[in-house]
């Protein structure tokens, strides 16, 4: 007797490979990525580029399971947009911050934490089959243009990032530019 399709929510959920759990990771960013576009229309600019980030996680999911999608060209562009947010937010993204400020940046973090789960759950996939490097490098990437958007959100409405100082790993000294005389 066949299955009654309102019984299933995706048809490889049973499967033990761990392209399943990169897939759902992935439709979580994705969905995430929804909600983060309802909260941005103020901001035009972040507004549009998750317009664009949405469907480009979808092909990221599927990438793996089905025909690649996501090209070095998709990558190249994800990596301008990056330079774009990070050259209006160098020196609040200078230190490490805790994820708060505005409800859109809150859930812009949300994203990046869901893009670095799907970073995990591909180098978990990348040891059962091949992964192709520019994959691995989109959703890495992906997760630091979300950080760097969340930022320039909370920059964008004059929310101050907090500094977070960790107990448990050493900070670094920052280097300093050596000055010729």
């Amino acid at each position: 007797m066949k299955k009654d399709i309102r019984y299933v929510c995706y048809p490889f959920m049973r499967e033990s490979a761990s392209t399943v759990d990169f897939e759902i990771r992935t439709d979580s960013l994705t969905t995430r990525i929804g909600e983060a576009i309802a909260l941005t229309e103020d901001v035009p600019m972040v507004y549009e580029d998750l317009r664009y980030l949405q469907p480009m996680a979808y092909h990221l999911n599927g990438s793996v399971r089905g025909k690649l999608a996501v090209t070095e060209e998709d990558l190249a562009f994800l990596s301008e947009m990056y330079d774009k947010y990070v050259a209006e937010v160098e020196e609040e993204i200078s230190h490490f911050v805790l994820p708060q400020g505005t409800h859109a940046a809150t859930v812009l973090h949300v994203c990046r934490s869901e893009a670095k789960k799907s970073v995990r759950a591909l180098h978990k996939v990348s040891l059962e089959r091949d992964v192709p490097e520019h994959l691995m490098d989109y959703c890495g990437l992906l997760a630091n243009l979300l950080f760097a958007m969340a930022v320039y959100v909370n920059k964008q409405h004059g929310i101050a990032e907090i500094p977070f100082v960790s107990k448990s790993y050493p900070t670094r000294p920052s280097k300093k530019k050596e000055t010729t005389p």
